[in-house]
Order: structure tokens, then C-alpha cells, then sequence
């Protein structure tokens, strides 16, 4: 008898041990005759039970975690393979509280399929949208992402579908450079996930390549790209060689390249290494990396879906906006507007992490609210004190108290308090925080990570670190407190891109929400 074991192959669990765990599962198979397929799946996202193994069974997979190779030998005396019962035993993978809850739809095959095996991902739904699109003109594939309500997962949540429609005309009316018409155009993705606590898109591009290849491909016969290229973070090393694994796969097999599926149609895609610059992932400091220049950011306008990568029209997407496309194509624009609230439809992949007990992948409708996040799904803080504050949206969002976990996560809801959704990263911190720490390590990144391009961002963020250290030594507080403002004022209304203009969000939540940690006690809210 056969069995068949899946063990992921996602960077979190590797560094969890899921190599190893895999060697020493096929050893002890092998030494006790037992003839066993290991599958070597993308996470389902539960990261505290990483190395997590699971055993396909008549009923289902059955999951065993977290395993480690200690574990190995008592499993199989177990007799785990056909699913017997173990301390590590969690029953049915489909079952398990923290999976079933949750609304996957541009996760639906993370941790289910061998994420570079073309047959796999077209037995699981794979490839759908496309043969939908090949069969539609650009302005109805346009017009359907519109109407689906999806909007930018990267953090500015522009809605995808003007974006595209931009570029879509530009080719028919715009004119670039020496009054030359736009032929040739560009999709690119933004791969290039920097944000503290974000890790999605690393799990889309490792767990299910193909989603992005196939989003993309729409992306590019819907505004008459043909080609494309995903910047890839360098620090993505796995994530590199499953996309170009599944890039020849689906070269190879009529899913990419010249006359797609006999249509006619053509789109070339490439992957390309990013050089570790965080400032690079804002769209225009990324096409200047892209052209091989230094990542600096551009004056807008114009913007990149006139001028973009070469002076070209280019939609620029991140991962989860590009991969949430097959779905709508797929299923229709309005099976992913019926998710969601207000004007922000469809699902959101939440990202849990910091001191959280249960770190890992939600995907929700938008709607849920932090404190459900926090604790119906990350079962509070890893320490066991009481949760204090959260950041939401990277190093460049809002740290927000406890009396606000009762916001919905929403596009709107989250302007209203002065916060940002970002790429849904949310990192905990317990009631141990040093808020004027933490205020003091936004300006020391952006000081870091700063292009230089621009003074508010280039010497706002050095003298802002200063500043912060005064106070937090006690030296004229009430002064430099103002003085803070004052300058995060100016780098809000005076940098040329979002790293210098949203430092100030964390900086000025921690002082308004958290004075006593600044050794003041009266709070002065930010003007709106």
C-alpha cells in the first residue's frame, strides 16, 4: 500500500525544520518497508504548528504538528500513516478551528497543491480565469475587475480596474515621449515585500506560483501587454526558484509565451531580482531599479500607467492584487464583490504576527475587526499579557491602542482613525512596549531606508531619531514633543513618496495614543 504524506516546503516551515522532518520521515519509511509519496505542499498558514505534516486518508488529510524530527519514530509506531491517534494528532486538516473560519479565496490552493506542478493547479480550479478572458475583449476583462470591487492590496488600495483602464487606453490616445503612440506595454508586479509582519505574498509566490503567472497573463491581455516581470524581494531565495520553475511549466506547456492556448495572443514573463532596497517598493523608485538605475523615486505625474517602465504604459501590481484576479475572472465580478464591506470587497490576507500565540495566514472578508484577529485567531499574546498596542500596514503604520481593536478592518473605517490597512500586516506588542522606542525606530528606518532624494525624508527622519532621544531623556519635553509634530508635518506634506510622508503615522500614534511613555501626560492630537 501507497501512502501519501504532505510536507510543505514554504520558507517558515523550513526554518521550522520541514526539510529535515522530510528526510527523516522518508528514512524511517524506508527502514520499516513502507512505501510513502512526499508531497512537499505550500503552508496552510498556521505557523505555530509548523513543521506541519498531514497524511492523505480516505476521509481527508489528516495533520500531525508541530513535528519535529524527534517526533519522527513515535508517529510511525503510531502507526500516524493510517491515521492513528498521537499527542500531535489534530484530525482532519479541513477541520481545524483556525482554518475553517476563514474565507479563502486567493489562498484556496495554498497547502493544498504541489505548488510547481501544472496538473495539480489545473485539477484544483487552475488556468479558469484565463480560458475565460481569452474568450473576452480587453474592455470587458477591464470592466469585470472593476466591477469587482478590487482595489490595491500593496497598501495605497487604488482600485485595480481604473488602473488597468488607464493603460488599456493609453496605446489609443496617449502620446509618449516625442509624440510616439504607445505600442509596447508592461505588467509588472511589485514582489518586493518589505514590510515588517508581511508575508503573503512570499507564501502566494512559494505555496501557488501559478496564480500570480495566471493573473498576470490576464493582466497583460487585458491592456495589450506582452510582457512582464516580477520584482522579487532578494531576501526570497525559495520563492525565486518556484517561480521560475512554474514560469517554464507554464511556457512550456502553451500558458505563457507566444499563441496562448491557441488564441493568438502573446505574454512573456521574467523574474527579477531586487537589490535589498526597501524604498524600491514604491512603484516608481522600483521601475527606475527595473531599468537598472539607482532605486530612486520619481516626480509623479506622470504617472506608470502612462510613463512607465521605459517610458512605457505599465500596470504596476502587487502580488495579492494580481493573484486575486483569476478568481474574479473565473467566477465573476460579483461572487468577489458579495465579500467585504463599504468599498472594500472581496478578501483581505491578514498577516498575524509579533508577540501573537498563533502567528500566521487569515484570509477574511473585510469586516472582521482587530480584536477578532487578535484574539479569536491569534489566541492572544505570545507572553500572556495583555496586548497594548498593534501596528497595522508595516513600519510605516499606525500603532494602535486597545480601544480601538474594535475597528473593522476597512479600507475607510481605518482613514477614519488616522491608521492604515497596508499589505494587512498586524504585529503585537505586549504591555512591555516602549512606545517612544518604537516612535524612535520609525525614523531611524526611514532614515536608513531613505532614497535621499528628497530633504523632509532624507534629514527629517535623522533629526526626528534625534529629537526622540531628547525626550526620552527627559530634556525639554513639552518643546521637543511640539517640535515633533511640527516636523512630522513637514515630512507628511512635504516628502516625495510615502517612506518619508507615512513615517510620521507611527510617530505621532505613539505620542497621541501613548504619552505617558514620552514622559507627558497631555495629549495633542494630530491636525487631520
Amino acid at each position: 500500500m501507497s501512502y501519501k504524506i504532505y510536507i510543505p516546503r514554504d520558507s517558515s516551515a523550513l526554518s521550522m525544520g520541514a526539510e529535515k522532518v522530510a528526510a527523516a520521515i522518508q528514512a524511517e519509511a524506508n527502514l520499516r518497508n513502507f512505501d510513502v509519496e512526499i508531497i512537499r505542499n505550500g503552508s496552510r498558514g498556521l505557523y505555530w504548528l509548523e513543521t506541519l505534516v498531514e497524511v492523505a486518508t480516505d476521509k481527508g488529510r489528516m495533520a500531525y504538528g508541530p513535528v519535529k524530527i524527534k517526533d519522527v519514530t513515535g508517529l510511525f509506531d503510531a502507526d500516524f500513516l493510517n491515521a492513528k491517534p498521537h499527542p500531535l494528532f489534530l484530525g482532519l486538516t479541513d477541520e481545524i478551528e483556525w482554518l475553517k473560519k476563514q474565507q479563502r479565496l486567493t489562498f484556496a490552493r495554498v497547502g493544498i497543491t504541489d505548488p510547481i506542478s501544472l496538473d495539480d493547479y489545473l485539477a484544483h480550479d487552475g488556468y479558469k480565469g484565463l480560458r475565460n478572458a481569452l474568450n473576452m475583449v480587453g474592455t470587458d476583462i477591464v470592466k469585470t475587475v472593476t466591477d469587482s470591487g478590487l482595489r490595491g492590496r500593496g497598501g495605497a488600495a487604488f482600485p485595480t480596474g481604473i488602473k488597468w483602464k488607464t493603460v488599456l487606453e493609453a496605446g489609443a490616445k496617449s502620446h509618449i515621449g516625442l509624440g510616439c503612440v504607445a505600442e509596447t506595454k508592461y505588467v509588472v508586479c511589485n514582489a518586493d515585500e518589505g514590510d515588517s509582519g508581511t508575508y503573503s505574498d512570499r507564501m502566494i509566490m512559494e505555496g501557488d506560483p501559478f496564480v500570480l503567472i495566471e493573473g498576470m497573463t490576464i493582466a497583460g491581455i487585458a491592456v495589450g501587454a506582452t510582457q512582464g516581470y516580477i520584482y522579487l524581494r532578494s531576501e526570497y531565495p525559495h520563492a525565486l526558484i518556484t517561480l521560475n520553475a512554474a514560469i517554464e511549466a507554464a511556457n512550456k506547456t502553451g500558458y505563457l509565451g507566444e499563441n496562448i492556448l491557441g488564441s493568438s495572443k502573446t505574454f512573456h514573463l521574467e523574474v527579477r531580482r531586487a537589490a535589498g532596497a526597501y524604498v524600491c517598493g514604491e512603484e516608481t523608485s522600483m521601475l527606475e531599479s527595473l531599468e537598472g538605475k539607482r532605486g530612486l523615486v520619481r516626480f509623479k505625474p506622470p504617472l506608470p500607467a502612462i510613463e512607465g517602465l521605459f517610458g512605457k504604459p505599465t500596470v504596476v501590481n502587487n502580488v495579492i492584487s494580481l493573484a486575486s484576479v483569476p478568481i474574479i475572472l473565473d467566477k465573476g465580478a460579483q461572487y468577489y464583490a458579495d465579500y467585504g464591506m463599504g468599498r472594500s470587497r472581496g478578501t483581505l490576507p491578514i498577516q498575524l504576527a509579533g508577540n501573537i500565540k498563533h502567528g500566521g495566514l487569515v484570509e477574511l472578508a473585510f469586516g472582521v475587526t482587530l480584536r477578532e484577529l487578535l484574539y479569536d485567531y491569534g489566541g492572544g499574546s505570545y507572553s500572556g499579557k495583555p496586548i497594548r498596542a498593534v501596528q497595522v500596514g508595516g513600519p510605516l503604520g499606525a500603532f494602535l491602542p486597545e480601544s480601538q481593536f474594535d475597528t473593522p478592518l476597512d479600507y475607510e473605517e481605518f482613514s477614519k482613525i488616522w491608521a492604515v490597512l497596508g499589505h494587512g500586516g498586524i504585529v503585537a506588542f505586549d504591555d512591555t512596549v516602549d512606545m517612544a522606542k518604537m516612535a524612535r525606530y520609525a525614523f531611524e528606518f526611514c532614515a536608513i531606508e531613505s532614497c535621499g532624494k528628497c530633504t523632509p525624508c532624507r534629514i527629517g527622519s535623522t533629526r526626528g531619531a534625534e529629537v526622540v532621544d531628547k525626550i526620552i531623556a527627559g530634556k525639554d519635553t513639552v518643546k521637543n514633543i511640539q517640535l515633533i509634530r511640527d516636523l512630522s508635518d513637514t515630512m507628511l506634506n512635504g516628502s516625495l513618496c510615502a517612506l518619508g510622508g507615512m513615517t510620521p503615522y507611527p510617530v505621532l500614534s505613539a505620542l497621541n495614543h501613548f504619552p505617558e511613555d514620552f514622559n507627558s501626560q497631555t495629549i495633542v492630537k494630530v491636525a487631520a
